[in-house]
């Protein structure tokens, strides 16, 4: 009986001693092109160890313990930041589950977002600050899907005459008493909202969302240009979807008044959103904004709704409750008479792809965007959006084509492309 303790005793010594040749915290990829925010760096390794970045360096260096990743050539990028989306694979944020928002992150990982920022849309407060619950309860099973940022709020305080597919049941003029409740109950995980900045009320909510450290952004809006310099000044740092729904030059009185696209490119520190899926924004635009603003104030989002990543058809724009039905059809999600988009179906590396083919983007800026100015804009970078020693070791490959092949989040391995 002692001899079968004792073997018993030895094998198990024996088989953690194997074990610990692999330090399930360490990680390196090596044999790849690693980009940075300057460069290229080629036949490249990143260290990982604990879920941050402890080194990059050209060629291949030892590093004991950790499990080895061959890039075979590819690109090593850092994890791409979707700081606007409503869902994907068939689900929205909106849905009611927590199960619901992880299968929208993990169609998101699959395409190299590495955090995402679930988003509302306009509805009932009932509906919004069920997504608050749920949302708290996904961000702690959410093991396989890109991380989560914390809410943005888009919808209910937008232009009725540009609320597009939002449900115009909900679309309302921005007070202190139902602000205040929206605050209270979800202080803890909003992070960004999107609003008209013109309507009675909004100035106020910008102010007390900048002490709060939540970023605002222009949305939905028919505002002056003089009244989105008012909106910067108070607290509004960047344009939601530039150029959906967002004012150009207008006449009043036979005059003629410049608009909020008209503020976002004289406006240097003003980021704007992009959803560069190539049918929101054609080429000309794609390329005019990049010359005017620059990859370091343009923030590429998907602004997806459930039907990325899901055959052309009938969906819905919201929870399956009270959404709003569209139709998904020529790369985008459309309102069913047509007369609007009411959403995207991109997913973050068509993004990536689309600028440089459509809009003459190298890969460093087109990266850029999505990744370290995504970043910037929500006051991460410290952590996030590149490839540096002490970062996040949220970290993607892919080819040429922006095929992602694998996705790291937090030195994670969470998908590899079979």
């Amino acid at each position: 009986m002692k001899k079968i303790i004792i073997m018993t005793l030895i094998g198990i010594f024996s088989l953690n001693a194997s074990n610990a040749q692999i330090n399930s915290g360490k990680l390196k990829i090596f044999n790849g092109r690693v980009i940075t925010p300057y460069s290229i760096i080629e036949n490249a390794c990143v260290l990982i160890d604990n879920g941050k970045i402890v080194d990059v360096c050209a060629g291949d260096v030892e590093f004991k313990g950790a499990k080895v990743i061959d890039a075979n050539g590819k690109y090593i990028s850092p994890g791409f930041i979707d700081t606007h989306c409503h869902g994907g694979g068939g689900y929205d944020f909106m849905d009611g589950t927590p199960e619901a928002m992880i299968k929208a992150a993990e169609l998101h990982a699959k395409h190299g977002t590495t955090l995402i920022y679930p988003t509302s849309a306009s509805c009932s407060d009932k509906t919004l600050f069920e997504m608050f619950d749920n949302y708290r309860k996904a961000d702690k099973m959410n093991t396989a899907g890109a991380a989560f940022g914390g809410i943005h709020i888009e919808g209910g305080y937008l232009n009725k005459t540009m609320s597009g597919g939002q449900d115009p049941r909900y679309v309302i003029d921005p007070k202190p008493e139902h602000y205040n409740e929206i605050l209270e109950k979800g202080d803890d995980i909003i992070v960004r909202w999107s609003m008209a900045p013109e309507l009675p009320g909004a100035l106020d909510l910008a102010r007390e969302l900048k002490k709060r450290n939540i970023q605002v952004s222009m949305a939905h809006t028919a505002a002056l240009y003089d009244e989105a310099i008012d909106a910067f000044n108070a607290g509004f740092s960047s344009i939601t979807h530039f150029y959906s729904l967002t004012s150009t030059v207008t006449r009043r009185d036979a005059l003629r008044y410049a608009g909020v696209i008209e503020a976002g490119y004289n406006l240097d520190n003003l980021y704007v959103e992009a959803i560069a899926d190539g049918v929101h924004l054609p080429a000309p635009l794609l390329k005019l904004i990049y010359k005017v603003k620059g990859a370091d104030r343009v923030v590429l989002v998907t602004d997806a709704m459930r039907g990325a990543g899901m055959p052309d058809g009938k969906s819905i724009l919201g929870s399956l409750e009270d959404g709003v039905p569209v139709i998904i059809e020529d790369g985008v999600a459309k309102l069913p008479d047509r007369s609007s988009f009411a959403g995207s179906v991109a997913t973050t590396d068509r993004l990536v792809r689309t600028y440089m083919q459509k809009g003459g983007v190298n890969l460093l800026d087109a990266v850029q965007m999505l990744t370290l100015s995504p970043a910037k804009l929500m006051s991460i970078d410290k952590a996030k959006g590149s490839i540096t020693k002490d970062k996040d070791a949220d970290i993607i490959i892919f080819d040429e084509n922006i095929n992602v092949q694998t996705t790291i989040i937090g030195g994670k391995i969470v998908y590899e492309a079979k």
